[in-house]
């Protein structure tokens, strides 16, 4: 048994036994129990696992009005070029199918009638889990499956505060997600006004059991990078933001970056007018995200991005990596997404511990957890075994994902305190005696990305 240690400054020796001496369980254990600051990169329909979906559009206790048809005939392979590709296993509202031809119909079944084979084959389906999938399967198929359910104001509420709960019990006190109150509809279709999707959000946020999570719930809007009138849809989002400060607080754009229409300095004059009119519009884009060396981490600087989402290529600019040691710009880590998606196919070389050890500010994130099936602890596991973790650099992530968060000054600087608070008590429990007593109490939980990577189940 170890002799307990002063609290800081003796306990990157305590760790560095514990990161050791510990079994793959134990660490992981540690880890679902270490406070864990916020997820700043999350986008919310792909934080949400597809046996929630199912389940939430299926339970007449949570789904309300609506009722979803999946296509379980007909459908192929994707293709990009397809004007109207068709997928297996698609869900659509009523609405939708009953305007659909007749001779069509036959192709689809309720939801909630699915076989076991068939539920089985929907679940895997919504999320990456098979050899070969990869990042043009899942920017091109599996959103366009979820359309009508992501656009549930019921479905999207219920999960919302399922998902806070989750994400409390492993440490994690704050979230900001990437939603939109442009896109809830009606079981009908019809599409509901943005105040009033605002509100439906905001009433989430306010129930008890909500509440009662600890986690603090901040949104951004994310436009698509590479449409036609991306630039407009840039305008509306920064309107919208500056009508419903407070919880509403940043901007992102999003989209594969290979598209030619996508790159980052095609909104350079949209961003630079809107500044004219606007401040204070928390600003955190997507860049470099894709292969190959470019400049499109330095050219989402320049459009006033304050953090940048993955930045994956920022380690073959090394101009604008002498920049960022030296400020105060957050690079939103995604090691998952990057594994993946084939951004960075062997983890072991990611540039992720590069930038962290160069005194880039970084912090740990899960961008779309639904679709890997992982979780916060799932990226700590990762960077931890992989990179070998000191202390001080947990401290340092997990702070740092507040610090850079768009808050008040007053809610970041509780959030904060509360943070160190949690992990100065954390250290004390690990640091006094036996610190396998310390995670005796703590009840783990995996999705299948741990048990597929990592071996590892629990309960």
């Amino acid at each position: 048994m170890l002799a307990a240690l002063p609290l800081r400054a003796d306990f990157e020796a305590r760790w560095q036994e514990i990161r050791a001496g510990a079994s793959a369980r134990e660490l992981y254990t540690l880890l679902y129990a270490l406070p864990k600051g916020g997820d700043i990169h999350n986008h919310l329909p792909g934080s949400y696992f597809p046996e929630q979906w199912l389940r939430a559009a299926t339970d007449p206790a949570l789904k309300g009005r609506a009722d979803y048809y999946t296509r379980v005939r007909g459908g192929g392979t994707f293709n990009l070029a397809a004007p109207e590709p068709v997928y297996p296993l698609e869900t659509i509202r009523a609405a939708a199918w009953r305007a659909l031809p007749e001779a069509s119909r036959a192709d689809w079944k309720p939801l909630g009638e699915l076989t076991a084979a068939e539920r089985a084959a929907w679940i895997s389906q919504y999320q990456i889990d098979r050899p070969g999938e990869g990042r043009y399967t899942f920017f091109a198929a599996p959103r366009q499956r979820l359309t009508h359910l992501g656009q549930d104001p019921v479905v999207m509420t219920e999960l919302l505060v399922e998902t806070m709960k989750l994400y409390g019990a492993e440490g994690v006190r704050y979230l900001e997600l990437q939603a939109s109150p442009f896109t809830l509809h009606t079981p009908e279709g019809k599409p509901i006004p943005e105040d009033e999707a605002a509100a439906i959000y905001e009433a989430a946020l306010q129930r008890p059991d909500a509440k009662a999570t600890g986690v603090e719930v901040r949104f951004q809007i994310t436009g698509n990078r590479y449409i036609a009138d991306a630039e407009a849809q840039v305008v509306r989002i920064f309107k919208f933001l500056d009508r419903h400060r407070g919880r509403w607080v940043g901007i992102n754009l999003a989209g594969i970056e290979e598209r030619g229409t996508g790159y980052p300095s095609r909104f350079l004059s949209t961003f630079r007018d809107l500044r004219r009119t606007y401040a204070d519009i928390g600003i955190s884009i997507h860049a470099g995200e894709m292969d190959g060396p470019n400049t499109h981490v330095r050219d989402t600087l320049l459009l006033g991005a304050s953090r940048i989402g993955h930045a994956v290529t920022l380690i073959k600019d090394p101009d604008t990596l002498l920049q960022m040691r030296h400020r105060s710009w957050l690079v939103e880590i995604n090691l998952i997404s990057n594994h993946l998606l084939e951004y960075t196919p062997d983890l072991a070389v990611h540039p992720f511990p590069e930038y962290l050890r160069l005194g880039i500010p970084v912090c740990l994130n899960t961008d779309d957890r639904g679709w890997w099936h992982s979780t916060m602890t799932d990226e700590y596991y990762v960077a931890v075994t992989r990179y070998r973790l000191a202390w001080s650099e947990l401290r340092q992530i997990g702070r740092a994902s507040l610090a850079h968060a768009f808050l008040d000054p007053a809610t970041k600087a509780r959030l904060i305190a509360a943070h160190d608070a949690e992990l100065d008590a954390f250290e004390r429990k690990l640091a006094a005696g036996n610190w396998r007593d310390a995670l005796a109490t703590v009840k783990p939980v995996t999705f299948g990305y741990a048990a597929r990577q990592f071996g590892l189940t629990f309960p």
